[in-house]
């Protein structure tokens, strides 16, 4: 299993509808979405830079506190986990499993997970914090970027 986490110094309604609304996810994370997640959706997420998209299932919506969904090829479950900190501050924790390779392959896929949900949530929470779009996401793998 892959677990990362952060302390988002923004209230957990605000934290939360950064991941519901494409809207808001584009400044930290994907460039393109098919829509918000709601339960039961089926939503195409896609990084425009890299010529790559993932279809994601939304299994679970409870609000302002678990988004569930299954991606990736071969499958995954990802929960993003929201609980207040305070009135201000809001623990967000990301944990992807349900991984089906072995050996190498299953190192390989848990260090990308660990690294790729980290970005997430540090560009979140210069975003969120601060109106800042570190481009974290666009500037991990240049050298692949479409041109």
């Amino acid at each position: 299993m892959v677990e990362c986490q952060m302390l988002i110094r923004k209230p957990i309604e605000e934290v939360f509808n950064a991941f519901i609304d494409p809207e808001v996810t584009t400044n930290f994370w994907f460039t393109k979405s098919s829509g918000k997640l709601e339960k039961g959706e089926r939503i195409k997420w896609e990084w425009e830079m890299y010529n790559v998209s993932a279809e994601v299932f939304v299994e679970e919506v409870l609000i302002n506190k678990l988004i569930r969904i299954k991606w990736d090829d071969p499958q995954t479950t990802v929960d993003f986990e929201f609980s207040s900190y305070s009135d201000d501050s809001t623990y967000v924790i990301i944990k992807n499993y349900g991984f089906q390779q072995e050996g190498d392959a299953l190192i390989e896929a848990i260090n990308n997970n660990t690294g790729g949900f980290t970005t997430v949530l540090d560009g979140l929470k210069a975003y969120l914090e601060h109106g800042i779009k570190l481009n974290l996401v666009a500037d991990k793998f240049p050298q692949i970027q479409q041109k």
